[in-house]
């Protein structure tokens, strides 16, 4: 009667673990033979891979074209990972699963700052990375050492739930054994992360793909599961060097199909024609919203509140409007803060493609040259070597699709590392700015600076755009240079979101004369002409265009949408 009761325990237990991390594993692709042996592995935090592999030192082999195998870079000793006990492996076994510990798991805003402060973090990396170094201290030239190879080694994962802060990917160096576990194109095993939720701690899950026997190496394949052949070639360049002659750096727009695809994504179901819809004079409007800031600040009385979204004329929606069919059938008289289709508008990789066909397919002029890591990875690969070859610049910053506040955004110029942000969430990489025009802070010197204005899209059809001149500021609080890109205070100006950082702020009709003090050869008004020839003359607006709220639209192609769009001060080669 006792045994029942712990194995019934235990199998309340296991099932409890099933619940919890059954998606995970699905989506690890961790097979159902092993879930059991894992959930006692993971709960009593049992590291049994000791028993079953080992780690050899063998000399650098000749190129294997075939198997396109590589070890992991260290200059001086090469390793492996076989097995080392006599009986094998066998894949049939359900105890055939390991747990891989992590030696630094982190976000890269942090990298540094923790190399420097963490005991004995830094000797373990650049040991653990075959780097040179001797000294007790913290040596800087070191950690840039370990920043620059680190990508040779980081694998990531992405928290599901929590704030948009917490669900920023995680990367992290698995330990001494499962960095060792080396590439091969036919991988005896596999490993992959998972998040032990009662812990609060992930680790790596190893599993082999086939029977091994005592000497046999362990294998993974680090661009698991990519099949079109010049994407994996592009994903293993950090650790097989490929020039990509065979492949051009010209991108055109996608086709039709990819925005097909991304309305059929956001479940959107588009309007039917109707007539424009004129207001009557006079009519009082019910407004229905939820969203505070319409509710603080609304006070003209030709606008009523009303909570029955039913007897709205206008729907100020925090949400995002799916059913906009519905909506113009039954109700075609109301009038929407969204209209269809905006994310063509409001995320990254459609902005940027759409922007290609200003100018004859040339692009926008105020877009720098972009890539979409997801569908033009060779094409930006190879552009990026052309530069380099050149002896050009090549800082690029990468950025998500539909994320603000600067959140897992980096700016770099290693290739390694855009490279492998493509296996965190979906991306865009932009050349990044060298001359951006700087503004003088008494207390700081030249920092960055952005301008946010307010711009209402009256209509597509004719276009008709109207800018507010009152505009917002936004500063870096440390001088510009180019250097240390992970110093956020130095490359980005975003500051009311970050914790106990200065918030420099200054109104615009104080901005005007200081600006035209420190650049006298070009009064505001020429440059606020330039400005919105450039960027507001255009229905494609800016690829950093960001919300701040919307107006009013009937179902035409008549629209109203106010955008908030941040200008990067980057014109210093225009004015």
């Amino acid at each position: 009667m006792q045994n029942g009761n712990v194995n019934g325990e235990e199998d309340e237990e296991y099932q409890l673990f099933l619940s919890q991390h059954s998606p995970a594993l699905k989506a690890a692709r961790i097979p159902p033979l092993y879930w059991k042996s894992l959930h006692l592995k993971l709960a009593s935090e049992v590291f049994d891979a000791g028993d079953v592999f080992g780690i050899m030192q063998v000399e650098e082999e000749d190129e294997d074209e075939e198997n396109e195998r590589r070890v992991n870079p260290g200059d001086e000793v090469a390793c492996k990972v076989i097995v080392t006990r006599e009986s094998g492996l066998r894949a049939a076994d359900p105890t055939s699963v390991f747990l891989v510990d992590h030696a630094w798991t982190y976000r890269v805003e942090s990298a540094r700052q923790q190399l420097l402060e963490i005991p004995g973090l830094l000797i373990r990396m650049a040991s653990l990375m075959g780097l040179p170094f001797h000294g007790e201290a913290p040596d800087p030239d070191i950690v840039d050492l370990v920043l620059d190879n680190m990508w040779k080694y980081n694998q990531t994962y992405q928290l599901s739930q929590g704030s948009a802060e917490e669900k920023v990917p995680v990367w992290y160096i698995m330990d001494e054994f499962g960095s060792q576990v080396q590439h091969s194109s036919q991988p005896t095993c596999c490993m992959a992360p998972l998040f032990y939720a009662p812990q609060q701690i992930a680790y790596s899950v190893l599993w082999p793909l086939q029977d091994l026997e005592n000497g046999d190496e362990v294998t993974r394949d680090f661009a698991y599961g990519e099949t079109d052949s010049l994407v994996r070639r592009c994903r293993l360049l950090a650790w097989l060097p490929d020039d990509l002659e065979d492949v051009s750096d010209d991108v055109q727009e996608p086709s039709d199909l990819y925005y097909e695809t991304i309305l059929q994504e956001n479940k959107e179901k588009l309007p039917i024609d109707i007539q424009l819809y004129c207001v009557p004079d006079g009519k009082v409007l019910k407004v229905y919203t939820e969203m505070k800031q319409v509710l603080d600040h609304l006070k003209h009385p030709r606008f009523q509140f009303t909570e029955n979204e039913e007897e709205a004329d206008i729907i100020w929606a925090f949400s995002h409007i799916r059913d906009y069919r519905k909506l113009s059938e039954e109700r075609p008289h109301v009038l929407l803060n969204q209209f269809p289709c905006e994310t063509v508008l409001t995320t990254k990789d459609c902005l940027a493609s759409v922007a290609r066909r200003a100018r004859g397919g040339q692009g926008a002029p105020w877009l720098p040259k972009t890539f979409n890591l997801q569908t033009e990875l060779p094409q930006f690969i190879r552009h990026y070597l052309q530069r380099q070859e050149r002896g050009l610049e090549n800082h690029w910053i990468c950025k998500p699709w539909n994320l603000a506040r600067g959140l897992d955004t980096h700016i770099m110029n290693n290739l390694n590392y855009i490279i492998r942000q493509r296996e965190s969430t979906p991306k865009v990489v932009s050349k990044y700015l060298e001359d951006p025009v700087l503004f003088h802070r008494e207390e700081v010197g030249m920092v960055k600076f952005d301008i946010r204005y307010m711009v209402l899209l009256r209509s597509v059809e004719p276009l008709r755009l109207y800018a507010y001149d009152v505009f917002w500021l936004r500063f870096a609080n440390k001088p510009f240079s180019l250097d240390h890109f992970d110093d956020y205070q130095k490359h980005y100006t975003v500051m009311n979101y970050a914790a106990d950082v200065q918030l420099k702020q200054i109104h615009y009709d104080e901005f005007i004369p200081m600006f035209e003090s420190q650049y006298p050869q070009y009064p505001w008004k020429q440059v606020e002409v330039w400005l919105y020839a450039l960027h507001f003359q255009s229905v494609h607006l800016h690829y950093s265009i960001q919300w701040l709220c919307c107006t009013i639209f009937p179902f035409s192609k008549t629209y109203s949408a106010v955008y908030s769009i941040s200008i990067p001060a980057q014109i210093s080669k225009r004015l």
